[in-house]
């Protein structure tokens, strides 16, 4: 999975920084109901969004499974729970 990971991420990273580099010019960027705006370069238009999306995804994808592995550490705490006990009933013999 790491290497997935590096596999994955390194050429995406090389990309946003081309990205970066060729759209260095700067643009307006007015927030229209507010009385201001500010001059940024252009890239971030682009990568902030999509650093905030991956962001926000990867927080709300963690907090979707949260229940399941709460469920299932649960279960797991039971299950030995009733292997020690049942290690007991037999007498400690756990060789069968």
């Amino acid at each position: 999975m790491r290497l997935f990971a590096w596999i994955l991420g390194l050429p995406l990273a090389l990309l946003a920084t081309v990205f970066a580099v060729a759209n260095r010019g700067e643009i307006h960027f007015d927030l229209w109901p507010l009385p201001f705006g500010m001059d940024i370069p252009a890239y971030l238009t682009v990568l902030v969004p999509l650093a905030l999306g991956l962001l926000l995804g990867t927080l709300f994808g963690g907090l979707s499974g949260l229940g399941a592995r709460l469920r299932a550490a649960e279960q797991r705490r039971r299950a030995d729970s009733l292997q020690r006990q049942l290690d007991a009933a037999r007498g400690g013999d756990t060789s069968s």
